[in-house]
């Protein structure tokens, strides 16, 4: 099995370095955002005629901007004004991450079901880096967000052509072997194609390493340890990792043996959070 998950993975490595393996692109109403967020006449209206030109994501941005992550006194259903309290750049990627919901998909079933548990746990990263973002740096928890869900991009042309060639792989422990060995690379590859952020697109390429080295805490670090939080209790790996001297946990300033009452508040905050992007 390792043998047969190796030789796939060698040959996706090898239609990636001949320009053989399609890289997705953004969706087309997140390139619209962005364009719009990046314009010198950007305004909260301007922005709200983009986004309300999909339902779906309207009113997925009304919902967060209602949500305990603001902590806002009052409830609005306006979409123009869920961007200002939002703020654009917030908006902007907010709806870039959402949009990528319906690339999650697939016309086979075991494909499908692997697609949307992928997503699930993107959402579920990105819910936890909000949160570590916010209670412990002073970086954007927009892009701390966004870099949760994106962080498994590479995970999309992989499936793809595993889907394409279903006679290949037929069993999980196999794709999870596949995915594991080279999804890290493409996710960044695709992050370029993106033109996204530098401090994001290096996310998906070394979020996995509990060792991270950096002068201050980044965007890894805070994805690194919200994939922790997500995978503690079922991955045997993690559980038993001695991440109480891991280098992200330690720029984070995260304790992993914090007072049970504080860490079920975090859980509690993070279930908020994560049923904003549903």
């Amino acid at each position: 099995m390792a043998e047969l998950a190796d030789s796939i993975a060698a040959d996706i490595q090898t239609a990636l370095d001949k320009d053989q393996l399609e890289l997705p692109s953004l969706p087309e109403v997140a390139l619209r955002i962005r364009e719009e967020a990046e314009s010198e006449f950007v305004s909260a209206v301007s922005l709200a005629k983009e986004v309300g030109d999909d339902p779906g994501l309207a009113a997925q941005l009304v919902r967060i901007a209602n949500s305990p992550m603001f902590r806002a006194t009052r409830s609005i259903d306006d979409l123009s004004q869920a961007i200002s309290r939002l703020g654009v750049d917030y908006s902007a990627n907010m709806v870039t991450g959402l949009a990528m919901q319906n690339m999650f998909q697939a016309t086979t079933e075991f494909v499908d079901n692997r697609l949307r548990d992928v997503w699930k746990n993107s959402t579920e990263v990105a819910a936890w880096s909000s949160i570590l973002c916010k209670k412990y740096t002073r970086l954007r928890p927009d892009q701390a967000t966004l870099a949760g869900l994106t962080h498994s991009i590479g995970v999309l042309p992989i499936l793809s052509w595993v889907e394409e060639n279903d006679n290949l792989v037929r069993d999980s422990m196999t794709l999870d072997r596949v995915v594991e060995s080279i999804h890290p690379t493409i996710g960044g590859m695709i992050l370029r194609h993106w033109n996204f952020a530098d401090d994001i697109v290096v996310v998906p390429e070394h979020y996995q390493d509990g060792e991270h080295q950096a002068s201050a805490v980044d965007y890894v670090d805070i994805v690194c340890v919200a994939n922790w939080l997500v995978h503690r209790d079922t991955d045997k790996s993690i559980s038993e990792h001695e991440w109480s001297g891991a280098s992200s946990l330690q720029r984070i300033g995260f304790d992993p043996e914090m007072d049970e009452l504080e860490l079920e508040g975090l859980i509690d905050q993070f279930n908020e959070v994560k049923n904003a992007f549903h």
